[in-house]
């Protein structure tokens, strides 16, 4: 049976089917139709590799990561999310109220969602 996207083949009973591949006469080897080379560049200009800027450029800055490190790993008993002093205080004690704040507020929502209207 022929159907548009399928041919049957007599060797050994194998169907194969028609994509983008052309087929051979046993319909082993598959051999593509269309072109397997890259297509030309759609700009004209290339990218620059990361090997083809300098170590050193100013835009990268000081590196801070060192300073970090001493920070971070400093034993002085506080957990990570406080040792970088007030900011990281006013951060925690702000999550902390807005979270237990918006508790408060939901249960308050569902407590007067529970219970019945009066009619008036």
């Amino acid at each position: 049976m022929l159907l548009r996207n399928q041919w049957t083949s007599s060797v050994s009973g194998a169907h194969c089917h028609r994509s983008s591949y052309q087929l051979n006469s046993l319909c082993n080897g598959l051999k593509p139709i269309v072109s397997t080379e890259s297509p030309a560049p759609i700009f004209g200009t290339t990218s620059k590799l990361a090997s083809d800027f300098p170590a050193t450029d100013s835009y990268l800055g000081k590196n801070k990561v060192p300073d970090l490190q001493k920070i971070f790993q400093k034993a002085d008993g506080l957990p990570v999310h406080l040792k970088r002093g007030v900011p990281d205080r006013l951060l925690y004690r702000t999550t902390m109220a807005l979270t237990i704040g918006g508790t408060i507020y939901c249960l308050v929502a569902l407590y007067m969602a529970s219970q019945p209207r009066q009619q008036k």
